[in-house]
């Protein structure tokens, strides 16, 4: 199926023989002994992000007045990101078998560890697993600087129609912006939203976050070297998160606002797994994306432990293949060059196309 393909407003061009496809998947899944908490697995790497945090807070501390100082920056974004990734897991009730003691994990990593607002993610999240790349519905494909959809391009005017025209091959020096914009926009969303679950303790853990963190920087490092420790910061933390979930939908078919399409041929439909050629190298890649590598499995059982989604996905892929249903694996190259070939395409579709200087002389003036 193209990648810029649009699923047709009555459904799937293929669909599984079942319309209830998804309950004989989960079916199979549930018989392998796939459902269940992995809370040693967790824990386990919850401990070791807690020690590397540690190591890197001691090694801030210890270097003092040093540019190398930025490689400590350069780790904290990493590290922050992986953070995150525990909160979303914590969101979607991976970790904890309780409810309210996911959403705790979740709201004190979100607040007090990463600095953005737990329900600010919820809300924008859950829209996007019940609509992914559905125009109108998924805020993910929503316009934020780069354009995801033709007609969000084509209203693109100046400076940002420039960098509209050339997103795709913009996307990565952009995504270096989108660890501020995450901040922004969850703490935009805390005073302006209408009613906000736990606001007074989000806005408290928040800028309580903030502060110590700024106070932290500003009392060991000369001014100069920290804004630049959270520009590296900020910057190694935005392309991280930003890579890690554009690969995901990006370029794949996108769902009109009133489709009828059954649940399990929206989310294998509008989803692409990253892959790598050996079971190792996907163990790598699962612990470097968080698991949104199997993006199709996650989007299927989005309380499925991390741990468990790589035998997942051998069950939904073949299911896939017996009901000849696309599903769709990428390498990592293959990923990121289908995504920024996207973002060209929507990008060159707003283009005048009397903007070539040459043909321009030949237009005719109203």
């Amino acid at each position: 199926m193209s990648s810029t393909a649009t699923l047709d407003s009555q459904g799937p061009t293929v669909k599984p023989g079942d319309p209830k496809s998804f309950f004989h998947v989960k079916k199979l899944v549930t018989e392998a002994g796939l459902i269940g908490r992995r809370r040693g697995h967790y824990l386990g790497l919850g401990i070791v992000l807690t020690v590397l945090l540690a190591g890197t807070v001691t090694g801030f501390i210890l270097l003092g007045d040093s540019w190398f100082q930025l490689l400590m920056a350069g780790a904290l974004g990493l590290l922050l990101t992986q953070f995150a990734f525990l909160a979303h897991e914590a969101a979607h009730r991976q970790i904890l078998a309780s409810h309210k003691r996911n959403d705790k994990l979740g709201q004190f990593l979100a607040n007090i560890v990463v600095g953005i607002s737990y329900q600010w993610w919820m809300n924008k999240h859950n829209k996007h697993h019940a609509t992914p790349n559905t125009v109108g519905k998924d805020p993910d494909i929503e316009w934020d600087t780069i354009s995801f959809q033709t007609e969000d391009a084509k209203r693109q005017r100046g400076v940002l129609k420039w960098i509209t025209n050339r997103q795709g091959y913009l996307f990565f020096p952009l995504l270096s912006l989108e660890g501020l914009n995450l901040h922004m926009h969850s703490i935009k969303y805390l005073f302006k939203a209408g009613r906000v679950k736990n606001r007074k303790r989000e806005m408290t853990g928040i800028f309580l976050r903030i502060a110590i963190y700024l106070a932290v920087i500003f009392y060991f490092l000369p001014v100069g070297m920290a804004f630049a420790f959270l520009g590296v910061q900020l910057a190694v933390f935005g392309i991280y998160m930003g890579a890690s979930f554009a690969p995901n939908h990006k370029g794949m078919p996108m769902v009109p606002q009133n489709a009828r399409i059954d649940f399990f041929s929206r989310q294998v439909l509008t989803g692409r797994n990253v892959m790598a050629k050996s079971s190792w190298g996907n163990r790598v890649l699962s612990h470097v994306y968080g698991g949104l590598n199997y993006q199709v499995e996650h989007h299927l059982f989005p309380s499925m432990p991390r741990a468990n989604l790589a035998g997942v996905s051998a069950i939904v892929r073949q299911y896939c293949a017996e009901h000849q249903v696309p599903y769709t694996v990428a390498s990592v190259r293959e990923s990121y060059a289908q995504v920024i070939t996207y973002l060209n395409k929507v990008g060159l579709s707003a283009r005048d196309p009397f903007e070539c200087p040459m043909i321009s002389g030949y237009r005719v003036s109203a």
